[in-house]
């Protein structure tokens, strides 16, 4: 009879223990940008301009590419800058006249998306591709963080 009521005492310690960081963990008090854990990956290689254009995506189950046809490339970069910034966890990581970059850094687990942004001004568009640096599968996150950009820009 002893030895069953300390396993129960050990299961109930457990459980409010399990309970106690369960709240401490997923509590407001932290602050908007915190995240459980931080999985980065490494900075992929890729980024940036090349020839004149964004990277295509290597897989549509983690990567969104597309092409934002636009009258003014640049002023439609311009006007992206604050709706890319306006997403939680973005933050700025190159900036010029026709070209951002930023990482998004997800609430839960700090997992990192890559967001690109490049004006073509010859072509008339917007080239835009948000990418996941760790995992097979981003469930859609990539291509809804597009659309809420797309849905930034005048309708054209």
């Amino acid at each position: 009879m002893i030895h069953t009521l300390a396993s129960a005492c050990r299961r109930i310690a457990l459980a409010l223990q399990a309970g106690v960081l369960a709240i401490l963990l997923f509590s407001s008090a932290a602050p908007a940008g915190a995240s459980l854990l931080h999985l980065a990956g490494p900075e992929p290689g890729g980024l940036g301009v090349s020839r004149g254009h964004l990277s295509d995506c290597p897989t549509p189950s983690h990567c969104a590419r597309e092409n934002w046809r636009v009258e003014d490339p640049g002023a439609a970069l311009d006007q992206l800058l604050p709706a890319l910034l306006a997403i939680e966890g973005v933050d700025l990581v190159e900036s010029g006249p026709l070209y951002l970059r930023a990482t998004a850094t997800s609430r839960l687990f700090g997992f990192v998306d890559d967001v690109e942004l490049h004006a073509d001004p010859e072509a008339g568009v917007i080239e835009a591709r948000s990418a996941s640096r760790l995992g097979d599968s981003d469930l859609g996150v990539n291509a809804r963080r597009l659309a809420r950009l797309r849905s930034a820009l005048p309708a054209s």
